[in-house]
């Protein structure tokens, strides 16, 4: 198994089609994907994102796409998880554990000093792997109240 930063128009390819297919395992609409590659390529392009997939056995087997911001209240850049899925055929395997490591590091290898992410709270095997990892849904840590996500639509 390898975890790889894409940078070429097959991975965007291999990403965007693995986005889409997580978004319908959900029930959750999803661009095509020929629109959605060439977009993840004019995001990476723009600096503050990073795609990456983990393969095995010569295929891509999960999508990662993190998202880089300047902190407000240091210098500090940090990250944020925004898209994170292994193919259902492959989880339980280790294989999430092992590329959310990759993902980690690579977020630290571009400065990164904190990383954020939000799931469904009945997406319990996705929970697992990130409190496996040490993630916390509290604020304070640990030591405060449960932490929420909100949303909202503005156009």
């Amino acid at each position: 198994m390898s975890v790889r930063v894409v940078d070429d128009a097959g991975g965007f390819q291999d990403a965007a089609r693995l986005l889409v297919d997580f978004n319908a395992e959900y029930g959750d609409p999803a661009p095509e994907a020929g629109w959605l590659a060439g977009h993840l390529g004019r995001l990476v392009a723009s600096g503050d994102t990073s795609v990456l997939l983990v393969a095995g056995g010569g295929s891509a087997r999960g999508v990662a796409v993190l998202r880089f911001r300047i902190s407000t209240w240091s210098a500090d850049t940090e990250a944020y998880l925004a898209e994170f899925s292994v193919q259902p055929g492959h989880r339980g395997r280790g294989i999430g554990t092992a590329f959310l490591e990759g993902v980690i590091e690579h977020a630290r290898g571009r400065g990164a000093t904190y990383l954020d992410l939000n799931t469904s709270e009945d997406d319990e095997a996705a929970r697992h792997v990130y409190e496996k990892r040490g993630f916390d849904c509290h604020e304070g840590r640990g030591s405060g109240p449960r932490a929420l996500y909100y949303e909202l639509e503005l156009a």
